[in-house]
């Protein structure tokens, strides 16, 4: 959603000399022309504004896939017309959706017995998975309350301040208290203690993240559920655990498979995970799994029949494309575990190519783990001249797009840069890329003493008698200075 502000000038038209054989009238920006324009003219005026957006594959702030097989992209176009919802309409499709959903929940352990089936959906991506968890934690939460005759109104749940935004927004709009575990230098994801010491008989769950948006460190599960577990003993509370693996959850299955994060810890109700990032699908899919059956109210069950047949429905969203649906199921049997597997261990490898060519500078500290998503988080060792927003700045002329960014509470002082490996971000790219960031530093630091030299002729002047003016270097810094000041103030967890 862009929140857009549409201009009255009268110029505010688009002018399209290059497509003015077909359109030689400017079109209105905001507003629906009065005539239809010819197919070749409106492509040619949508392709030529898009030359202007970044390209995808460069973009490496985002977890987002830009790369998919020409198979998958053709199954993606045959099936571009087909709205998910009519189930009866399209009963392959919902059985794809099903055979997904089983796949996944066996990937996470889920506890199915031979004769049972998987309960989750398939939603538009994460951000709606976690609502649909956090509906049913809430939900429960309630009907248990209601039963024992206590208040049910100021329900809460317990994260860290590293929670992708998602979470602020499930809270603010379903009214629900987010209680934040405050991040602090060198340890930027939640502190499981300190999480649990949060918890309260109000609380509906805990939700650990699986690859922090942050630094991509996996949180400690396992040691979250084992305090858990005891507290919930002392208190006779039942709290439980929602595991966001937006990043993780097509990770950690395949790089580490001792890990104990999943299924095989009993407080953990249910887990998300994007179908799009790791689970290597075009944007959108996500999905969300339940332990079981208990796990999901039936009251947030819908049944429709004006489709055709009866119909149960949980989602968000009514009408949404079976594409990326049938691209996910492309990508579980075309890849299968082996194949996840051996992605993966590329990326991690890209990832450590990645992370020695920027030690190897000598100018960054990596705050990133080797354990965790297939990123670099780094900051600068000195950034008295210059900072890591200028930094992602200058990157931007060689096309990259490069995020930085700071910390959140009570960690903000920190600014860091963070670099996504993908599967199509190849050794060659990564190796690119640290030349690149090389020339940017040679160029800032070039910038940075002609600004001294500048500041010093301006000083001999003063000296003389001369108006006292601003160095470019105290210019610079300012901007900078105004700079952090606004991003300070802006959410952080970068999708």
């Amino acid at each position: 959603m862009v929140l857009s502000h549409a201009s009255s000038s009268r110029d505010d038209a688009l002018c399209c000399t290059f497509a003015s054989r077909y359109v030689r009238e400017p079109l209105p920006r905001y507003r629906m022309p009065e005539r239809s324009t010819p197919k070749e003219a409106a492509y040619q005026i949508i392709s030529d504004e898009l030359m202007l957006d970044g390209n995808p594959r460069l973009n490496l702030a985002s977890f987002v896939t830009t790369w998919m097989e020409p198979e998958c992209d053709k199954l993606i176009m045959d099936s571009v017309n087909k709205n998910y919802v009519d189930m009866d309409e399209y009963p392959v499709t919902t059985e794809l959706q099903n055979r997904c959903v089983n796949m996944i929940a066996h990937l996470f352990n889920a506890p199915i017995k031979e004769d049972e089936t998987a309960i989750g959906v398939g939603t538009v991506g994460s951000s709606e998975a976690i609502m649909l968890a956090g509906l049913a934690f809430k939900r429960k939460w309630q009907n248990k309350r209601k039963e024992q005759g206590k208040p049910y109104d100021k329900p809460n749940i317990v994260t860290g301040a590293n929670v992708q935004v998602c979470w602020e927004k499930f809270a603010r709009y379903f009214e629900v208290e987010l209680k934040e575990v405050k991040l602090s230098e060198g340890y930027y994801v939640m502190d499981p203690v300190k999480a649990v010491e949060m918890v309260d008989e109000n609380t509906i769950c805990v939700a650990a993240i699986l690859g922090s948006t942050l630094t991509g460190e996996f949180e400690d599960v396992k040691l979250l559920n084992d305090l858990l577990v005891e507290k919930n003993k002392e208190t006779g509370w039942d709290v439980p655990i929602h595991v966001d693996a937006a990043s993780g959850g097509f990770i950690a299955p395949f790089l580490y498979p001792e890990l104990e994060w999943d299924f095989r810890l009993p407080l953990v109700k249910s887990v998300n995970v994007s179908g799009h990032k790791y689970g290597l699908v075009y944007a959108g899919v996500g999905w969300v799994i339940w332990r079981s059956k208990e796990d999901l109210p039936d009251e947030l069950i819908f049944h429709i029949n004006y489709l055709g047949t009866d119909q149960p429905t949980f989602t968000l969203n009514f009408s949404k494309g079976s594409s990326q649906i049938i691209a996910q199921y492309y990508q579980l049997i075309r890849l299968g575990f082996e194949g996840y597997k051996n992605i993966m261990e590329n990326c991690m490898e890209n990832t450590a190519i990645l992370r020695e060519g920027l030690a190897a500078t000598g100018r960054f500290d990596i705050l990133s783990k080797d354990a965790g998503v297939p990123l670099v988080a780094f900051s600068l060792k000195d950034s008295s001249t210059f900072s890591v927003f200028d930094i992602s700045d200058n990157l931007r002329k060689f096309g990259w797009i490069v995020p930085a960014y700071t910390m959140p509470p009570d960690a903000e002082h920190v600014a860091v840069l963070r670099v996504v490996v993908r599967e199509d971000f190849s050794r060659s790219l990564a190796e690119r890329l640290v030349s690149d960031i090389v020339k940017t530093l040679h160029e800032l630091e070039a910038r940075a003493i002609h600004a001294v030299n500048v500041s010093s002729a301006i000083a001999a002047q003063t000296d003389n008698g001369a108006a006292t003016k601003k160095s470019v270097l105290e210019i610079e810094r300012e901007i900078t200075a105004r700079w952090r000041n606004a991003v300070s103030k802006k959410k952080t967890g970068v999708c």
